[in-house]
């Protein structure tokens, strides 16, 4: 849809000369306005929701009545070029997230989904969370360490890669720490656990990422807000730029103060910020 309306809006300013020549200038306005539809349409659709639901007028609401207010002042390019910019940051922002998502997928990969611990002499097969502080693991070359411990036997390497970042193995023996993700390498290590599971450092990447991912920057927050005062202060000062002059003053049209009333939501439109903020946060 966005290329789509991308061609419409450089259709109808290519051809705009073309068509005032041929005494049909409003094909250019048709293109402008389906290249308009396919980039707003959500926008617009999200703005009538917030109104049917009796919520305060919101960003979309004051971008789509900028946006219309722009066509009745004869700047088309004005009028797309919000939407279009907008849909942008809409796409740049929804890929954003889907990589974060992928991301924390990858860091979940490093909590095992079973450990092997020794109880009463034999080797179990257990849930990570079921291993208890000071049991006894044993870690399969090929495997990850399941929990936070020490080495109590064995030698070999390890790799860390997936947690400190080195693309070096480790060397590891009796008396080491291990953190859980490490990969062992090349041969089994006995390791006692020195945290739960819920502890361990894996654990802890992966909780700070989720919350990190679900919770709003300060900034993204304060926009928030700003935007829930500042639409219907800027509508109200609209419709009082519009109405109040010919109502008090002599001499003064309504369709002069309404043009420079459609005038100040156009310039008081804050794509930019709609826009910079989200994107820039992820």
């Amino acid at each position: 849809l966005l290329g789509a309306a991308l061609v419409l809006a450089v259709a109808g300013w290519v051809l705009a000369p073309v068509f005032g020549r041929l005494g049909a200038p409003g094909l250019s306005l048709a293109l402008y306005l389906a290249a308009w539809a396919l980039a707003g349409w959500n926008v617009a659709l999200g703005a009538a929701r917030e109104l049917l639901r009796g919520q305060p007028l919101g960003e979309l609401f004051l971008m789509t009545v900028a946006t219309i207010g722009a066509f009745v002042l004869g700047e088309y390019e004005e009028a797309v070029g919000v939407m279009v910019f907008y849909k942008v940051g809409e796409l740049l922002q929804e890929s954003a997230t889907l990589k974060s998502r992928r991301s924390i997928r990858a860091l979940l990969a490093l909590r095992p989904d079973s450990a092997t611990v020794r109880r009463s002499g034999e080797w179990l097969r257990v849930a990570p969370e079921e291993v208890a502080v000071g049991e006894t693991l044993l870690v399969r070359p090929g495997e990850r360490v399941p929990l936070d411990g020490e080495v109590l036997e064995g030698s070999g390497s390890v790799d860390t890669a997936a947690m400190t970042g080195e693309s070096v193995p480790r060397a590891v023996g009796a008396g080491d720490a291990v953190l859980s993700g490490f990969i062992v390498r090349d041969a089994a290590l006995v390791v006692r656990a020195r945290k739960l599971a819920g502890e361990s450092s894996a654990a802890r990447i992966v909780e700070l990422v989720e919350n990190a991912a679900h919770a709003k920057a300060p900034t993204e927050r304060l926009v928030a807000r700003f935007a829930r005062y500042y639409t219907p202060a800027v509508v109200g000062l609209a419709a009082a730029v519009a109405f109040l002059p010919p109502l008090l003053l002599e001499g003064q049209t309504l369709a002069a103060w309404g043009y420079r009333a459609l005038v100040m939501l156009v310039i008081s439109c804050p794509c930019a910020l709609v826009v910079s903020v989200p994107l820039g946060y992820f």
